[in-house]
């Protein structure tokens, strides 16, 4: 009891003395500050985890122990997630996502760990999954609670969402300006000028801690031993093509496979994830957990090329061919394995396989030019590193945060030009194919996705059951003209629905239509209702989305339209004003400029 008195008094204090602009900004920076630990203890508990495993492997030949560690790893955090969580939290920037759009930006508590210690037994196992989305769910989760902790609104709340995102990214990678780019361009939120400074406060944050925990050094070693000269552009322009057709891939793929798992029962999605995953990195150990060794050996030089087959079946394989053969297999396998990590009862992201992908797109297009020896010398490295962002932009519909991030990871600006001509190909090219990126197709499939279309953003956030009307009298067609005008005359409604006795709708009854009859009293017991209802110009399903609704609206040109279930039950009326009153005030709450 002292405990809430303490805490009541202190929102009180709060409320009164310290302004809710400042107080913001203060959240953002403690969250800057969590989510930068958060950051960095989940990867220490991935390498400590990964090298308990894997200190005895021989590297000269086949690890038969890669046949069961993925196994283990996707079982342990598959019943840690059945038994101990009791709720999904994979595919984390897509709770996000769904967070924003339809549950006010709140995100469970558990979610601030959860995340953490089932992708860290993930990874550590094995799994080929990255653990970017877990900590960017973490990370938001951290910002969602702290801001209803201390009783912030909806904007702030929405806020501090895409600040714990930018604090993940950021303390991750440390990368402040790929942190903010990746909550405009992936969380698609449509911000003003007075969101910017609470991301920098958070993202400047995180990232000077992640620099005192571990060091300021960039996450890849990378040295630019080619300049970048003007005669390659035109490969650079084919690099971002060809990386744009390999996101379509991998979005495709990653999607077919996630529908086979979910129509499976759990035990056979285990035994499946887990026989496809275990084989998969035996034959392919580069597949083997988040896949940055192999991204430091291709960005390192010729010389090391040969150490991605360690551990292999394959290590005895010479030649350049034979090189590009294993990693062309290791690139179209990444996205099965992938999938069958987290359909396996695995929790992972796409985020590290994606850049494993693009660097490996990017590593094998400049080598089998070179060993062709047709064009221009394409120095490996340069090109492995372009893939990086080309992927990036391809596949997460990010190509500002493609390119940033591996400016930033790698600290190759000097490529900044072909870092951004290769993003912005790879993203024109996937705009044919694909829509939405991976991680917000899912929800804009079921019409749930927030996006910088505002009114479109802002109609994500009403639902049909919010707005309707409930109260209006509901007639039935045996009901007379004189039964008819007493319900008039107890409402000032024009509409009204017209039901049979098991609820389902057959029409409404317009007042203006029955206004020549409804004053002759020699007419109210020859006229019943089922002469004078009208059939509705349509009607809305219950579990439409606004925007269909508003289509709808449209197309019938009609003020008022009924609402019914799957069964055709009557639900109630929704009006176009009652629509538009909720869309002004979500527009003014959510999206006005604050002076505060």
């Amino acid at each position: 009891m002292q405990l809430k008195k303490a805490y009541d008094n202190f929102l009180l204090w709060r409320t009164s003395h310290i302004k809710e602009r400042p107080f913001l900004l203060f959240i953002c920076f403690l969250v800057g500050i969590f989510t930068a630990l958060a950051s960095f203890i989940l990867k220490e508990a991935i390498h400590f985890i990964q090298s308990m495993l894997t200190e005895s492997f021989v590297q000269t030949g086949a690890n038969y122990l890669y046949l069961l560690y993925p196994v283990l790893g996707i079982l342990i955090a598959g019943l840690y997630v059945k038994f101990v969580v009791k709720d999904d939290i994979s595919h984390g920037v897509t709770k996000i996502l769904f967070a924003i759009s339809q549950r006010k930006s709140r995100i469970k508590p558990h979610n601030m760990y959860t995340s953490m210690i089932a992708s860290s037994i993930t990874i550590g196992f094995g799994g080929s999954v990255g653990a970017e989305s877990p900590i960017v769910l973490t990370g938001s989760a951290i910002g969602s609670n702290l801001g209803r902790f201390f009783k912030l609104d909806q904007r702030n709340l929405m806020i501090l969402v895409g600040c714990g995102a930018t604090g993940a990214i950021a303390g991750i990678f440390k990368a402040p300006i790929a942190g903010i780019l990746f909550v405009i361009e992936v969380l698609l939120l449509d911000l003003t000028l007075s969101s910017i400074l609470p991301l920098l406060v958070t993202a400047v944050t995180a990232t000077t801690v992640s620099y005192i925990l571990t060091s300021p050094d960039a996450l890849f070693a990378f040295s630019q031993v080619e300049p970048f000269t003007l005669n390659r552009i035109p490969y650079v322009i084919l690099l971002g093509i060809f990386c744009g057709l390999i996101s379509w891939y991998v979005i495709r793929a990653m999607s077919w496979i996630e529908d086979v798992y979910k129509a499976l029962p759990q035990w056979k999605r285990f035994l499946l994830g887990g026989v496809t995953l275990s084989l998969l990195i035996f034959l392919f150990p580069p597949l083997f957990g988040e896949g940055y060794d192999s991204i430091n050996i291709l960005l390192a030089g010729d010389e090391h090329y040969n150490k991605l087959l360690n551990g292999s079946i394959f290590y005895d394989i010479q030649g350049p061919w034979g090189i590009i053969m294993f990693l062309a297999l290791v690139l179209l396998f990444k996205a099965f394995a992938t999938s069958a990590t987290n359909g396996g009862g695995g929790t992972g992201g796409v985020f590290a396989p994606t850049l494993l992908m693009g660097c490996l797109a990017g590593f094998i297009f400049s080598y089998s030019l070179n060993t062709l020896g047709y064009s221009t010398f394409l120095p490996q490295e340069n090109f492995a590193l372009m893939g990086m962002a080309g992927l990036m932009a391809g596949v997460m519909h990010a190509p500002l945060t493609g390119t940033f991030l591996i400016a930033e990871l790698t600290g190759g600006y000097a490529l900044f030009l072909p870092l951004m001509i290769v993003s912005s190909c790879a993203y024109a090219t996937i705009l044919l194919f694909e829509k939405h990126s991976i991680y917000a197709m899912r929800l804009a499939k079921r019409g749930e996705l927030i996006t910088h279309h505002k009114d479109k953003a802002v109609l994500t956030f009403l639902k049909i059951k919010d707005l309707l009307e409930t109260d209006i009298p509901v007639v039935t067609p045996e009901m007379t003209l004189g039964d008819m005008v007493k319900v008039l005359s107890k409402s000032s409604r024009s509409i009204f629905p017209v039901t049979d006795h098991q609820g389902v709708l057959l029409g409404l009854v317009l007042v203006n239509d029955i206004r020549n009859i409804m004053f002759r009293p020699e007419l109210y017991d020859r006229f019943h209702v089922e002469r004078f209802m009208v059939g509705a110009p349509a009607k809305i399903n219950i579990h439409s989305t606004m925007e269909q609704v508003m289509n709808t609206f449209e197309d019938t040109k009609a003020w008022n339209l009924p609402v019914v279930d799957d069964s055709g039950l009557y639900q109630g009326i929704l009006s176009q004003s009652s629509v538009f009153n909720a869309y002004r005030e979500v527009l003014l709450k959510n999206y006005s400029e604050s002076d505060e």
